[in-house]
């Protein structure tokens, strides 16, 4: 028997989606927390069990009607066996772990098309009596089910995708490794979004310290006592994302001529950093690497009692880097006199989304018609300009 995990299926998705427990163990398929009635007329708990039918590892049509449960045997609200469904009582280990203690008989005149219609139609019967007792319990109870770690990226089901059946799409982004450099304002918000998409790794890359500024720039909301001892921004933010998902490395460095050998290897780099030399080095090695990145930047000033400036986002590939020099500075932040450093968090925001979007786009997540590699929103005009098509 293969050892490759089983992949669910929409049907069982599905289940998933409307808030049923379901766990895949082996070749069985459980919903655990069916609610219904014992024979003393009481409401107890139970799992049901059916086995998956496979052609490899892909899960096809129920071959058989008959559906396990751990538990007492179910009863009407009047405590007498529910007898229509009845069809052996005895323990039996159907795998290890899986000990059963009923199994039931409803089948339909054509039987079930799918495991939805088989699982989702024994637990409204078994459940109909508690429910009648107290309408509140519920088989549907969207408690959270964690992933493991051969089936998905995420400590638990991304059961946003599911919900809006684009997972097919998503998996336009699985296998790529995403480097982030610069973790201020507009890299942590990179993060922020890059972590709820299924690419394999994500390598965080910034030295400096997370500061009490910092806090008013970045996702989330440290605490008092976090900042009283400042951690690093890389050691912080990958324990934040780590705890939604695997594969967050951090790298408390700087990047320079010494170790930008550590991008090697990246398939995508964000750049959101200020300091220009450091960061010739790094576009220097992913050109000759051939990667794809993207460097954004913002350029915000005090105005007549109030900010004006502009947001960029520009992107690098293969296919076009001969404008890349002319749109992004290599000089110093402290050299460039069109920097100010002002640090906003709905621009960081933005920057970050804009910059986001534009990979996704690489990716084909995201339908592209112009495939802009530079794009600007001007703020006191609200106008968003794209520029350097590839050709």
């Amino acid at each position: 028997m293969s050892h490759q995990p089983v992949s669910p299926s929409p049907d069982i998705v599905r289940l998933r989606n409307e808030g049923y427990e379901v766990e895949i163990r082996g070749t069985h398929l459980l919903i655990s927390h069916v609610p219904c009635v014992n024979a003393a007329r009481q409401i107890e708990f139970g799992t049901l069990v059916s086995t998956l039918a496979l052609a490899g590892n892909t899960i096809t049509k129920p071959d058989t009607h008959v559906v396990h449960f751990i538990g007492p045997h179910p009863c009407h609200k009047d405590g007498s066996i529910m007898a229509q469904i009845q069809h052996a009582s005895q323990t039996q280990t159907l795998a290890e772990g899986i000990v059963v203690t009923h199994s039931f008989s409803n089948k339909p005149q054509n039987g079930y098309p799918d495991y939805y219609e088989k699982m989702n139609r024994y637990a409204e019967i078994i459940s109909a009596p508690a429910q009648s007792l107290d309408a509140n319990v519920t088989a549907k109870t969207f408690r959270v089910i964690e992933a493991k770690p051969e089936e998905s990226v995420f400590n638990y089901h991304d059961t946003n995708s599911s919900r809006a059946e684009i997972e097919a799409i998503s998996t336009k982004l699985k296998g790529q490794k995403v480097g982030i450099v610069g973790l201020g304002g507009t890299g942590s918000y990179v993060l922020d979004l890059v972590a709820k998409t299924p690419v394999d790794d994500i390598h965080l890359f910034d030295a400096d310290v997370f500061c009490q500024h910092n806090a008013f720039r970045t996702p989330g909301a440290p605490s008092v006592e976090q900042l009283r001892t400042p951690p690093l921004k890389a050691d912080y933010l990958a324990e934040i994302y780590s705890r939604m998902r695997r594969k967050i490395i951090p790298h408390a460095v700087a990047l320079n001529a010494a170790n930008v050998h550590l991008l090697h290897g990246l398939d995508f780099v964000f750049i959101c950093m200020d300091d220009g030399r450091p960061k010739r080095e790094i576009v220097a090695l992913l050109e000759t690497g051939g990667a794809s990145f993207i460097d954004v930047g913002m350029g915000v000033q005090v105005g007549d009692s109030n900010l004006l400036g502009i947001v960029r986002v520009t992107t690098s590939t293969p296919r076009k880097r001969d404008h890349f020099s002319k749109r992004v500075s290599f000089a110093d932040a402290k050299d460039d006199a069109y920097s100010t450093n002002i640090q906003i968090a709905d621009l960081n925001m933005l920057n970050a989304a804009m910059a986001v979007i534009k990979w996704k786009k690489l990716r084909g997540f995201y339908q592209d018609m112009e495939h802009e590699h530079d794009c600007t929103y001007t703020i006191s005009e609200n106008q968003l300009l794209s520029d350097q098509a590839q050709p």
